[in-house]
């Protein structure tokens, strides 16, 4: 008990010399960074469906001859009859461009150079979609069976007005779903602290095969397609 008393007697006495010579403790030291208030994290995705209006075909003319310079000769006919038809149906000379070009040689079983291959690839873009099919027809008609389809896609021209009402859709969500989160949480839902659009993500290409022609135009239609706007959205908790 002694050794106690003394204990605390001389602590006492060291604090009330430290407070008379002007000392005192410091508290530790602060990170500098303010933690993050408490809020509600949502993300929420609308979507509205439209019709497309414009179609991007891809035609590719593929040769192959005996010697390199043989091989560019004759596709760079075939292709030019392709890129004039193009012009020919009213496709602008804007939405006709070389998309690829390459020259590859053939090898044998002994790996011996048999001939060379060139594919001229040309991206038309087509604003009336009823004109593709009759262009793809078309096309093959001009290159005959050097005449390739690699890929078509479709597209809305102006999606504006259908991407305005996927934004309202997808922030309306997020506040639904932020008040279901507040509700559930027994809290009250503040006012927006943050709101971003999630960048969107290119859908792949339709592929589209050529088979053997038919007597009847090849079909190209264009279905539906979906105007797709995520959002990510944070509310303070009041």
């Amino acid at each position: 008990m002694r050794t106690r008393s003394r204990s605390a007697t001389c602590a006492l006495a060291a604090a009330v010399a430290l407070f008379a010579a002007g000392c005192s403790s410091s508290p530790a030291p602060s990170s500098g960074q303010d933690e993050p208030a408490p809020g509600i994290s949502t993300q929420a995705t609308g979507t509205v469906t439209g019709t497309p209006d414009t179609v991007t075909v891809v035609l590719a003319v593929q040769t192959q001859a005996s010697s390199a310079n043989a091989a560019l000769a004759d596709n760079a006919d075939k292709a030019n009859a392709v890129i004039d038809l193009l012009k020919g149906k009213g496709i602008a000379a804007e939405d006709i461009k070389t998309s690829n070009l390459n020259l590859r040689p053939q090898h044998g079983p002994d790996q011996q150079i048999t001939g060379y291959q060139v594919t001229n690839e040309v991206t038309a873009t087509v604003h009336d979609i009823s004109k593709a099919g009759p262009l793809i027809d078309a096309a093959a008609g001009a290159a005959g069976d050097a005449i390739r389809v690699r890929q078509t896609g479709f597209s809305i021209s102006d999606d504006s007005d259908l991407r305005a009402q996927a934004r309202a859709e997808a922030v309306t969500q997020a506040q639904d779903q932020a008040k279901q989160i507040a509700e559930a949480a027994g809290v009250d839902l503040g006012s927006v602290r943050s709101i971003a659009e999630v960048p969107a993500q290119a859908g792949p290409p339709q592929p589209l095969a050529l088979a053997d022609r038919a007597a009847t135009a090849t079909p190209v239609e264009p279905g539906s397609q979906d105007v797709t706007v995520k959002v990510d959205v944070v509310y303070d908790i009041g």
